[in-house]
């Protein structure tokens, strides 16, 4: 009776109601031939099934969603570098224009320029933009026909007559204008009393003036981008890089007496040193020869602008020039564009610091397809006429590459970028309008996001327990269904 209601064995009947996991008699089982064979195939079915689970936990995926662009920084950082083939740097300048009103002419900060030569390598350091300096014009009580009473002293020019000109004088100095031009408007009464102190001084330049809308193709052979273009010729040929100093009387003489002093040193030298002294390089003056100056530029920096629809453009103007339209030629090339912190191109200092190296991790496991940081670098955008231009449209789209465990974006597997869909098309100007190379952006609403997807360890789990039942119970269906129709038959 003890056993039946309160001793240890009743304790234990009572335990053992609630096995889930209750045994067979084994004399009540029978081993069989088939049922062995479908335990080997149970057993592999679930080897091959749990390494596939594990390779499949151990292996993550790229997930990719859109949302709301949450970045509550106002600007963002735009970095370029772009060579301008052929407009000078003198000419060159940056402006930035957006839909809140911003209109900035001829940025200064944190831009350099350098001047390329032939090859288009770097030739000469620009320095950095800065504001043009404006030079000094001379003011004059005296009309222009005032002036000309006594005969014009600086010799109109022509096609006819522009050779002829500089072959019966070895230094010329010559002004070529157009007469809508209001730098070359200011310069007409200095430039006729230029000519009449040089005339009065018996010095020998031959001083002429071009009217470059008259004698368009002479300007145009001259390759004159600029009016005035003030420049001296020695023999003919063309000394380079053009006048650029104060507009004077007095620093246009100057500048005609330095030069007539550095050749007549040249030819003294010469006569005495030339026919008989070959170890006179050291001591050898400079002749003014003219210095190679092909009107190439490159311009590089960043911008910070506004997180709203806006551009940037490049154009060619001058504080001291009238620009010539029909010899602006805007063809560039783009070394780089890109938007927000640096990533790519980086100089050497920056390449080992500890956020680069955080950026190279996170990138290295991002496909190509999210990695549209910079499409147009390296591309060359030529226009083959004049009056034209290229005008680029850029999408700019923020975003999040997530390559952590955790979903926050302040994660050390985390960071943000800017992505570029861009489109460019040729646009066509006035014969009075100077072109201009565009950049306008816009700011998508949007982000992408882009993050590793792996598998949580309940879910492998789950899995794996799925796995093994799964296996067993439907292998055991099957080895019953075949024991059934395969059992003898009893007599």
């Amino acid at each position: 009776m003890n056993n039946i209601n309160g001793g240890p064995g009743g304790r234990r009947s009572g335990m053992a109601s609630v096995d889930f996991y209750r045994r067979v008699p084994k004399d009540l089982t029978e081993a069989t031939s088939l049922g062995a064979f479908m335990s080997i195939c149970a057993i592999t079915v679930m080897v091959i099934l749990f390494f596939s689970e594990t390779l499949a936990f151990a292996r993550t995926a790229m997930a990719t969603s859109i949302a709301l662009d949450e970045n509550d920084q106002p600007q963002i950082r735009l970095n370029f570098n772009i060579t301008l083939m052929d407009l000078h740097c003198d000419f060159v300048s940056v402006d930035v224009w957006d839909t809140l009103g911003t209109n900035r002419q001829n940025v200064t900060k944190n831009i350099e320029k350098w001047q390329l030569d032939e090859s288009g390598q770097r030739r000469i350091f620009s320095g950095r933009n800065r504001e043009q300096r404006e030079v000094i014009h001379e003011e004059h009580a005296e009309t222009l026909e005032d002036l000309h009473a006594n005969g014009e002293q600086a010799v109109e020019l022509n096609p006819d007559n522009f050779k002829s000109f500089l072959q019966s004088h070895e230094m010329a100095f010559i002004d070529m204008y157009a007469p809508w031009c209001i730098w070359c408007q200011r310069l007409h009464p200095t430039w006729e009393k230029f000519a009449e102190k040089v005339h009065e001084l018996q010095m020998p330049v031959g001083v002429g003036k071009v009217d470059c809308v008259v004698h368009a193709k002479l300007c145009q052979d001259e390759r004159v981008m600029a009016f005035p273009t003030l420049r001296w010729y020695k023999n003919g040929e063309a000394i380079l890089p053009d006048y650029k100093m104060d507009r004077t009387v007095d620093a246009l003489t100057g500048y005609a007496r330095r030069k007539l002093e550095m050749e007549q040193k040249y030819k003294d030298w010469e006569a005495k040193n030339a026919p008989n002294n070959q170890d006179g390089q050291r001591t050898r003056p400079t002749m003014g020869a003219s210095r190679p100056e092909h009107p190439g530029c490159q311009v590089s920096g960043h911008l910070m602008v506004n997180r709203v629809p806006g551009n940037f453009h490049i154009e060619a103007k001058s504080v001291n020039h009238n620009l010539n339209a029909a010899m602006t030629n805007l063809t560039h090339r783009v070394n780089h564009l890109s938007f927000g912190e640096p990533i790519t191109k980086l100089p050497p200092h920056m390449e080992n610091t500890p956020t680069m190296r955080k950026v190279k991790r996170v990138l290295k496991q991002v496909p190509e397809e999210h990695k549209q940081f910079n499409p147009m670098d390296d591309k060359v955008y030529v226009t083959k006429d004049f009056h034209q231009a290229y005008h680029h449209y850029i999408k700019v789209v923020s975003t999040h590459l997530n390559m952590g465990s955790s979903d926050s974006v302040n994660d050390v597997n985390s960071i943000t970028v800017y992505q570029m869909l861009e489109q460019s098309q040729i646009v066509f100007y006035d014969p009075v309008n100077v072109p201009e190379a565009r950049f306008s952006y816009d700011m998508s609403p949007m982000s992408v996001v882009v993050q590793k997807e792996g598998r949580k360890w309940y879910d492998y789990l789950t899995s794996l327990c799925a796995i093994i039942g799964g296996t067993f119970t439907t292998l055991g269906l099957i080895d019953a269904m075949l024991y059934k129709v395969f059992k003898p038959k009893k007599l």
